[in-house]
């Protein structure tokens, strides 16, 4: 779905999963530390939208999800997964309840797998689940935005800003007065600096929650009855996922970024050095440079010098090993 904010000045669209919004508006650094100083917004509205009505709705999701949302009080933001049978990361949900309403945004294009999933799984419970991407577009406010929120917005307000489901006929007017746009590439940069895995990106088809930090953000641990949870406790009993999220700071003096996928070697083993893990996420910030998130295996020294390709990297532990 191509968002009408394209015809914005500068903008530049993006690519791959997140095409149909900008990646930025021609400054991508000005555009960084505007969000980091509470001002502007991101557009969001090629995400997917999911909602879920009915008096079951989060009794019900509760037997689905990784979160516990059986007793989720109105207007509390939360995120949960979705698991395989044998514990692997299928979908991410960034859920609020307004009262009446579970609201979740997912990554583009996921909605209609996860619908499918949800509904089949309703069962005797009384709930509704439908695809609101059409009549709804998210939208980012960084922490400390001062932008009104209008009438009619869905509010999911975490720490690292507010998630707005705004009616998509209002994303333009909304645009007028909310002050600069940010593009995707300067909240992926905020993203990486938060060390916030993404699924698509910091996942693949083996990945499980342990690995990204996702327990006790998305994965509660007091709570069974979920699909995969046999494996959640095994790993976390045993304490042993075979791999770990590590933040990265790269060398500056490369003039590219290591793309996605590119694979990781300790730069002690030289050129013919074992592959340990690959770069996830790469991105240029305004302050801390050229960084990436990176998965590698467990085993590898928190203080071992890394090679992402062609690039040296010094790495950030997130999960412990």
């Amino acid at each position: 779905m191509k968002s009408p904010l394209l015809s914005l000045p500068g903008a530049v669209p993006a690519e791959g999963v997140d095409e149909g919004v900008a990646a930025h508006y021609g400054d991508l650094f000005r555009e960084q530390r505007a969000l980091a100083d509470g001002a502007g917004f991101v557009d969001l509205s090629h995400r997917g939208v999911v909602a879920v009505t009915g008096e079951d709705r989060l009794s019900w999701l509760h037997l689905l999800l990784t979160q516990h949302v059986s007793e989720l009080p109105a207007g509390e933001a939360t995120e949960a997964l979705i698991l395989s049978a044998h514990g692997h990361i299928e979908h991410a949900l960034y859920l609020v309840d307004d009262g009446t309403t579970v609201w979740a945004h997912v990554e583009p294009g996921t909605q209609e797998a996860l619908i499918a999933y949800l509904e089949s799984m309703k069962f005797f419970y009384r709930v509704e689940v439908a695809d609101r991407t059409d009549d709804f577009a998210v939208v980012h406010l960084p922490a400390g935005s001062i932008a009104e929120v209008p009438d009619g917005a869905v509010v999911r307000e975490t720490a690292y800003g507010r998630d707005l489901f705004l009616p998509r006929a209002d994303l333009e007017s909304f645009a007028r007065k909310a002050g600069p746009a940010a593009g995707l590439l300067a909240y992926e940069a905020l993203r990486v600096e938060h060390h916030r895995p993404r699924l698509g990106f910091e996942t693949d088809h083996r990945t499980i929650p342990h690995e990204l930090g996702w327990i006790g953000t998305a994965v509660h641990l007091q709570k069974g009855c979920y699909r995969g949870q046999e494996t959640v406790a095994r790993v976390q009993n045993l304490g042993k996922p075979p791999r770990r999220l590590v933040f990265l700071h790269l060398d500056g003096s490369d003039v590219h970024l290591p793309p996605h996928g590119t694979e990781i070697r300790v730069a002690d083993e030289g050129e013919d050095g074992r592959k340990v893990g690959f770069v996830t996420t790469s991105v240029r910030h305004f302050e801390l440079g050229p960084v990436a998130l990176a998965l590698v295996k467990r085993n590898i020294p928190a203080d071992a010098r890394l090679i992402a390709g062609e690039t040296a990297a010094a790495q950030e532990v997130i999960v412990e090993p």
